[in-house]
């Protein structure tokens, strides 16, 4: 099967044609080789992608016929990425969430002088520590 037909059978990617575009970019690897849309691919092959600002490690287990549901997806491939990549994703959502709200616009005075403020009280607060 092609790789753009697979990653799109046990959908990691919406349309063909968007991975495609990845393949274009050289954004997906077979066992570390730059692989094309039309690359066949077999069981026990490695496949590296990014996606989400996350590279992907995927194994083939087997090759399904048609596009499968999202309950079906793990016969077909074993995830080998690391969990700490998404425990940082999730660390990266939560501070820039935690920074600005979506929608608030550019940070005013008040907020450029508190975000200055919390610096200077974490260096202040280094400094007496190494002075005790």
């Amino acid at each position: 099967m092609r790789i753009d037909k697979y990653l799109w059978c046990v959908r990691y990617y919406k349309t063909r044609n968007m991975v495609t575009e990845a393949c274009k970019k050289n954004q997906i690897t077979v066992n570390g080789q730059v692989a094309k849309a039309s690359k066949e691919v077999f069981p026990t092959d490695k496949i590296t992608f990014r996606k989400d600002q996350i590279t992907q490690i995927i194994t083939i287990l087997d090759i399904p016929e048609n596009r499968v549901g999202a309950k079906l997806v793990d016969r077909y491939r074993r995830n080998d990425t690391p969990p700490e990549v998404y425990q940082h994703l999730e660390l990266l959502k939560l501070s820039k969430e935690h920074y600005r709200k979506n929608g608030t616009g550019r940070p005013t005075k008040k907020d450029r002088r508190d975000i200055d403020e919390f610096g200077n009280v974490i260096i202040e607060d280094e400094e007496t520590d190494s002075l005790l």
